[in-house]
């Protein structure tokens, strides 16, 4: 256990340094490529910025995987082979988005593809496994490629403060670390372990104030790589609590989307049409500061994250009590940011 625990390290160690000795050249690459956010109306800069950021983060993880690869037990495997194919795809279809900014139906048509190869090489939420689920086995495919689908698409929206999707994910990243590593599955540690370690690399030039931003070519990465280890990790061990542990460790991007999706139906607005009305807009537009807004965040990403680990545990009656406060203070800034807005 101690040798495992010491290889997981390795990996996040290994991937933080690669990442953030790549972030200046990804930066370098942007402008050559011409992958440069301009200021929006519902942008939070006032100059350009470079996109592309998140090939450092990617670039992190995948040499991290090629040099813990003779180490990893399940690398030769279907499983891992789908994981890196769909990886490769979402990746070059970022760096298309940056450039190109595609339109959003070609992009979900993508992402669908994606989550099918994942789906179809193995990776699945095991539904037989939850008590009286066993009917939903016929749906464990789909079930799974919205759940891929879900998550890349729920870290690209919150990907709209300087330093947020990086810092969230890397929390998000350690607490299924720390599930996947109850469940006995490595070949989760590591790439939850590796990706929190990229993360990280690349967040001392996109904190606030940024010097370049990871755009779709990380964030959705971010998302795609959270979604596939909860599956090979979490899913595989907890039964039907694993959907309640794997929501809550990265339950912030999850909750947000869902907001979004419904203010943006009540007000018969498109559902995945962009605006200002996502926590982190909220927060700053209520007063806060870049820098307090994503503080606030990670915090809550922390607690949630922290509940999920006691559930594993069960700890049962500390769950209820970080869950009741997470779910207070979510609300209490939701209805404070929504006072303020309505009064501007």
């Amino acid at each position: 256990m101690t040798l495992n625990w010491l290889f997981y390290m390795a990996a996040f160690a290994t991937s933080f340094a690669v990442s953030l000795l790549a972030t200046p050249y990804a930066k370098k690459l942007a402008y050559k490529l011409k992958a440069i956010d301009y200021p929006k109306s519902r942008g939070l800069h006032n100059e350009p910025m470079p996109l592309i950021g998140g090939l450092a983060i990617v670039v992190g993880f995948f040499a991290t995987l090629l040099l813990m690869a003779p180490f990893i037990t399940n690398f030769i495997s279907k499983q891992f082979f789908g994981f890196i194919i769909g990886g490769i795809i979402i990746v070059a279809l970022g760096v298309l988005d940056d450039i190109y900014d595609l339109s959003a139906k070609l992009k979900l048509l993508v992402q669908i593809i994606v989550a099918l190869i994942v789906v179809y090489t193995g990776t699945r939420i095991d539904v037989i496994m939850w008590p009286f689920w066993q009917y939903l086995k016929p749906f464990s495919a789909p079930i799974t490629v919205i759940w891929i689908i879900g998550l890349i698409n729920a870290v690209n929206l919150i990907d709209g403060v300087d330093g947020l999707a990086a810092g969230v994910t890397s929390i998000a990243s350690l607490c299924l670390a720390v599930l996947c590593a109850f469940s006995g599955s490595e070949l989760a540690v590591i790439l939850t372990a590796t990706l929190a370690g990229s993360c990280l690399g690349f967040l001392p030039r996109n904190f606030s104030p940024a010097e370049i931003y990871m755009g779709d070519t990380g964030s959705t990465f971010l998302g795609y790589v959270l979604a596939v280890s909860s599956c090979l990790g979490v899913y595989k061990s907890y039964a039907i609590l694993s959907i309640v542990i794997s929501v809550l460790a990265i339950a912030l991007p999850i909750l947000d989307t869902l907001f979004a999706m419904i203010r943006r139906a009540i007000h018969h607005k498109p559902i995945m049409g962009a605006d200002r009305g996502h926590l982190h807009h909220r927060l700053i537009d209520s007063g806060y500061s870049h820098k307090q807004a994503v503080m606030i965040l990670y915090g809550l990403s922390f607690i949630s994250g922290i509940t999920a680990i006691l559930i594993a545990v069960k700890d049962f009656r500390a769950t209820i009590v970080v869950f009741v406060f997470f779910l207070i203070l979510l609300l209490m800034l939701y209805v404070y940011s929504l006072r303020t807005h309505n009064k501007q």
